[in-house]
């Protein structure tokens, strides 16, 4: 009698659900800001996000229209946070929102254009790149949230100060060292900060992007 297997995406939101059951862990045990666990939580919710975007994957041009509404959804979200709630973007975070900009370009070009797979490959090669870059800045800013106080850097320049007087590629060098601002916490879900959160969002949606290639 054939026996069917479960599907990977399905099997990787399992897997997302009963590692969530280990976040309670996390509560009980107090407070923990190093790399670690800020790392394992990514990781969770990249595999968890990413299985439930491909198991409710759509046709392709759907597919990039989802994806352009989400990026700007994130840019809307983030500027309510900054505008609404009084949250100042650190230059990592700046940073970071121009590569969700240019994410939502594409699929927005993509959109339009509805290519063939060819053409989706392209984009999703596109889309890697500005997410590649979103994910560094982004690992590097969880990184400054995870040092000790007595470790994180001093507060720096701001972003349009550095523009302003410094060459660009000094402003890129300083922005990537990052700055106290940086490390600040100042919005926590589910034990990852906006810049976790923004890194699961760059690594899920590169491996949507590439999965959109083959979804004619």
């Amino acid at each position: 009698m054939p026996t069917q297997s479960l599907p990977l995406p399905w099997a990787g939101l399992i897997l997302t659900l009963a590692l969530l059951g280990q976040e309670v862990l996390f509560r009980a045990w107090g407070t923990d800001t190093s790399l670690a666990p800020s790392l394992y939580r990514v990781a969770v919710m990249a595999i968890g996000v990413t299985s439930l975007a491909i198991i409710l994957m759509p046709k392709r041009r759907i597919g990039y229209l989802l994806g352009f509404l989400l990026c700007a959804g994130l840019m809307g979200w983030a500027f309510w946070l900054q505008y609404g709630e009084g949250l100042e973007p650190c230059p990592l975070c700046m940073f970071q929102r121009v590569a969700v900009s240019v994410i939502g370009v594409v699929f927005l070009v993509a959109l339009i254009h509805n290519p063939l797979r060819f053409g989706a490959a392209v984009y999703a090669g596109l889309i890697l790149l500005a997410a590649g870059t979103g994910a560094a800045l982004a690992s590097r800013q969880v990184w400054l949230q995870s040092l000790p106080k007595d470790q994180v850097p001093a507060c720096g320049m701001g972003i349009s100060y550095m523009i302003d007087t410094m060459p660009f590629l000094d402003v890129i060098t300083r922005v990537f060292a990052g700055s106290g601002e940086c490390a600040d916490k100042a919005w926590v879900f589910l034990g990852l900060s906006i810049a976790g959160w923004t890194l699961v969002f760059f690594i899920a949606v590169t491996i949507y992007a590439i999965a959109l290639i083959r979804r004619d």
